[in-house]
C-alpha cells in the first residue's frame, strides 16, 4: 500500500525524540513482504537511548512485523534498520524481545526463575554455564516486577499477567539496552498494567529504549513519548499527542474516533 500524499499525513518527519548522536534504533524506509503482500511499507524514524516509541494500528498493520524485523527475524525488501549502533543481527544480544504471555507454550515445564535466567544467556552467550552473579541477577529482575516469592512456581501454573511479567523479567535479567514489547498489555490485569508501566519508566531511566506495539492509547500515552501510527504503510510519526489524533487515528483504523470527554480518545482495533 502506498504512503498517502496528503500533507495532513507526515510520513517521512522522523521522530524528533532527542538529539542524542547514537540512537538506539535508526528506521530508514523499512519495508517487509511475505511473498507478493506488503506487510510493511517505508517506516522511518528514531528512537534515542532511553527513548520510547509506541506502534499504534490495527491488526494487520505491521506492528508484529516491524518489531520482528528490528531482531533480525523478518528481511527487509527495501531500506534498512540500524540497532544500537550495528546491524540486527550482530546487536541481538543486546536486544531483548518480549512476546505476548500466550504466545508461549504454558505446559513447558520450567519454573518462573528459569526462564528469567533465559535473559542471562542472552548476555553471557549460550555456551557458558550461568553462575551465582547470574541467578542473584534474575532474582533480582523477578523482584523488580514483584515475582520473587514464586521464583520457583511452574511458568504455566501462573496467570497471564504474571507469565508477562516474568517474560519482562528476563529482559531485565539481560540488561538489554533496547526492549521490543509485543501487546504487553494484552489481557492482562491492572496491577500488572500499573507495575509494568513503573518497570518500563525505571528501565528508560536506566538508559534502555522501548518499542512497543499496543492497542491501549491510554497507557502508550502514559509509556512512550512518542508514537509509530501505522496500517502497513506509515501514517504519522512524532510525539505521541501530535501523531495520535482523531484525524489520524481514523484514516489509519478505517473507521470512526471518538474523543471522549476526558479527551481520550477511543477507537475499535477490529
Amino acid at each position: 500500500m502506498a504512503a498517502p500524499t496528503s500533507a495532513r499525513y507526515d510520513t517521512t518527519r522522523r521522530c524528533s525524540l532527542t538529539t542524542s548522536s547514537s540512537p538506539a534504533l535508526v528506521l530508514d524506509d523499512a519495508s517487509a513482504a511475505f511473498g507478493a503482500t506488503t506487510a510493511l511499507d517505508g517506516v522511518t524514524g528514531s528512537v534515542p537511548r532511553g527513548g520510547s516509541v509506541a506502534l499504534i494500528g490495527p491488526n494487520g498493520a505491521g506492528k508484529t512485523t516491524l518489531i520482528r524485523a528490528i531482531v533480525g527475524a523478518v528481511p527487509l525488501v527495501r531500506g534498512r534498520i540500524e540497532v544500537l549502533g550495528t546491524t540486527p543481527k550482530l546487536a541481538r544480544g543486546r536486544v531483548a524481545y518480549v512476546p505476548q504471555a500466550d504466545s508461549l507454550d504454558a505446559q513447558f515445564p520450567i519454573d518462573a526463575l528459569s526462564v528469567a535466567l533465559m535473559g542471562r544467556y542472552r548476555k553471557i552467550g549460550w555456551i557458558r554455564r550461568a553462575g551465582a552473579a547470574d541467578r542473584v541477577a534474575a532474582h533480582d529482575a523477578l523482584a523488580r516486577v514483584g515475582l520473587d516469592d514464586l521464583a520457583k512456581t511452574r511458568f504455566g501454573a501462573m496467570s497471564g499477567g504474571q507469565r508477562q511479567r516474568v517474560l519482562l523479567a528476563r529482559a531485565i535479567a539481560q540488561e538489554a539496552e533496547l526492549l521490543l514489547l509485543d501487546e504487553p498489555f494484552n489481557g492482562v490485569d491492572s496491577l500488572t498494567t500499573d507495575l509494568v508501566v513503573d518497570v518500563l519508566a525505571q528501565l528508560r531511566a536506566d538508559g534502555a529504549a522501548v518499542v512497543m506495539s499496543t492497542h491501549d492509547l491510554a497507557v502508550a500515552h502514559l509509556t512512550c513519548d512518542d508514537a509509530c501510527l501505522l496500517n502497513t504503510h506509515q501514517v504519522a510519526v512524532g510525539p505521541i499527542r501530535d501523531t495520535l489524533t482523531p484525524g489520524r487515528l481514523q484514516h489509519a483504523y478505517g473507521h470512526g474516533a471518538i474523543v471522549l470527554a476526558d479527551g481520550a480518545t477511543f477507537v475499535s482495533t477490529r
